[in-house]
C-alpha cells in the first residue's frame, strides 16, 4: 500500500473538528510561519529531537554516531544539524529515551489499523479522523488513500489545510472531505510573505475555488499580537470571508507559547519569545467584529 510520513498520531482529540477524533500529523509544510506550535511539522526530512531534561549523560548517543554530529561542551550534549542526518543509531542507544526522531515512514495500512481502533468513539461522539499537519496536501496519493480507507468504513473525515496548494489537488480533495478546516492568516500580501514565508495569493484563490465547488468549509483564524490582530486585518478577513457567501462558521485560535520547547528540541530558533498572548478583552472584541458579519464564530481553548 502507499506510504506517507508522518510525525504523530494524537487519540482522543477535541480541537480538530466535531467530536472525539484522531488526528493524523503529516510531515512537511510548504508555510513557516513564526508562531507554529509544530514545527517538527515543517521540514519533510527526519529530525533528530533532544530533550535537555531526560538526559543523563552516559555519552552512549557519542559512541554511536558514525557522523561525529554529537558532542559534550560543558557538559551538554550538542548537536551538530549539519552533520546529522537523523539516522536513529543515536536514538536506539540512548536509555533515558532523551533523544528520538521526529517523522515515520508509514503505510496506508498502519494508519488504518490506528484509526479503526478508535472507531466506537467516533461513533457515540459523532467524532471521526482529521488529517492535520505540517500540511496535508505535500502528500496527497498518501491522502487519498487514507481517506479511501475512511470511506469504506464509513468514519467522518476532516482536513487541515493551509490551502497552500495547487488548484488541481486543492479540487482533488474538496468535496472528498466531510469538513474542510481552512486557515486563513494575513490579508496583506506583504505581511503574509514575511510571517509565513509564501504568498497569500493562492491560498485565498484556492478558498474561492473551494466554495464554489460546495466543500464545507470552516475557517481558522490564529490571532497573533503585533502581527494580525489590527483592526484592519480583521475586517478585511470579515470582508473577504463574506463575499464568498458560503463561509459560516469561524475559529479563533489565541497565540499561546506551547511550542516553545519543541524549537529548542530541534535546535530551531523561535522569533516570537517575547510576544505575550492576546488578553481576554483582545479576543471579545475580534469575536465581536466577525460576528458582526453573520459568522458563528468559535474561540478554541487550546
Amino acid at each position: 500500500m502507499k506510504k506517507g510520513v508522518v510525525f504523530n498520531v494524537e487519540k482522543y482529540a477535541i480541537h480538530d473538528g466535531p467530536g472525539i477524533r484522531t488526528t493524523v500529523f503529516f510531515k512537511g509544510c510548504p508555510l513557516h510561519c513564526w508562531w507554529c506550535h509544530n514545527p517538527e511539522g515543517q521540514s519533510r526530512s527526519f529530525e533528530l529531537v533532544f530533550r535537555p531534561s531526560r538526559c543523563i549523560g552516559c555519552g552512549e548517543c557519542i559512541k554511536s554516531c558514525t557522523r561525529q554530529a554529537l558532542a559534550y561542551e560543558s557538559r551538554q550534549l550538542v548537536i551538530d544539524r549539519k552533520r546529522c542526518t537523523a539516522c536513529g543509531s543515536c536514538v536506539s542507544k540512548c536509555p533515558s529515551e532523551a533523544l528520538s526522531i521526529a517523522g515515520k515512514m508509514t503505510s496506508v495500512e498502519d494508519v488504518t489499523r490506528i484509526i479503526e481502533k478508535d472507531m466506537p468513539f467516533y461513533d457515540e461522539s459523532k467524532g471521526g479522523v482529521t488529517f492535520s499537519g505540517g500540511e496535508p496536501l505535500l502528500q496527497p496519493d498518501f491522502l487519498e488513500a487514507l481517506l479511501d480507507e475512511c470511506v469504506k468504513r464509513s468514519i467522518n473525515t476532516t482536513l487541515d489545510t493551509s490551502g497552500y496548494a495547487s488548484p488541481n489537488v486543492v479540487e482533488r480533495f474538496c468535496r472528498k472531505v466531510n469538513l474542510l478546516l481552512y486557515d486563513i492568516k494575513i490579508m496583506n500580501d506583504v505581511r503574509h510573505r514575511k510571517y509565513t514565508g509564501v504568498s497569500n495569493r493562492v491560498i485565498l484563490r484556492n478558498l474561492q475555488r473551494i466554495v464554489k465547488n460546495g466543500g464545507t468549509v470552516e475557517v481558522s483564524l490564529p490571532i497573533i499580537p503585533l502581527i494580525n490582530d489590527g483592526e484592519e486585518n480583521i475586517e478585511k478577513t470579515g470582508e473577504f470571508l463574506a463575499s464568498l457567501r458560503k463561509i459560516e462558521s469561524v475559529s479563533i485560535l489565541p497565540y499561546h507559547r506551547l511550542g516553545v520547547d519543541k524549537y529548542r528540541s530541534l535546535g530551531k530558533l523561535y522569533r516570537l519569545s517575547d510576544t505575550p498572548t492576546p488578553s481576554t478583552g483582545k479576543i471579545k472584541m475580534i469575536k465581536e467584529e466577525l460576528e458582526a458579519f453573520g459568522f458563528k464564530v468559535r474561540v478554541e481553548d487550546r
